[in-house]
């Protein structure tokens, strides 16, 4: 089970940071990151780790938005800086035994948290 949570209304140019914690079967999980879907358009991924380590952001997030882990935890943030109108969207967390840049691979979704960003 994944619990997202930290979304909310933000002005343009400010920050928010999401957290997603895993519970239960966290033994399948090996990677995590975060997925968004804006109004009318297909969910896209926005960061997320690879089984390896590394990390890997939407070319419209680099620079402005980094993606952090907790193992201990086992949670993933993703902190949003200078965030843009068009980062509105419900950001999603997902995790997977072996990747996330598959969207219709992921094994485990989050509820979803609303971002938004006011011009």
């Amino acid at each position: 089970q994944l619990q997202a949570s930290g979304g909310g209304l933000v002005q343009a140019g400010g920050s928010l940071r999401l957290s997603c914690a895993a519970s239960g079967s966290i033994d399948d999980i090996n990677v995590m990151g975060w997925y968004r879907q804006a109004p009318k358009k297909q969910r896209e991924l926005v960061a997320g780790f690879t089984i390896g380590g590394l990390t890997n952001y939407a070319d419209s997030v680099k620079g402005r938005f980094t993606i952090s882990r907790d193992n201990a935890k086992n949670t993933v943030y993703l902190q949003m800086n200078s965030l843009k109108p068009e980062d509105t969207a419900v950001y999603y967390c997902a995790a997977d035994r072996h990747t996330i840049a598959r969207m219709d691979g992921v094994d485990y979704w989050g509820q979803g948290t609303q971002v938004t960003v006011s011009s």
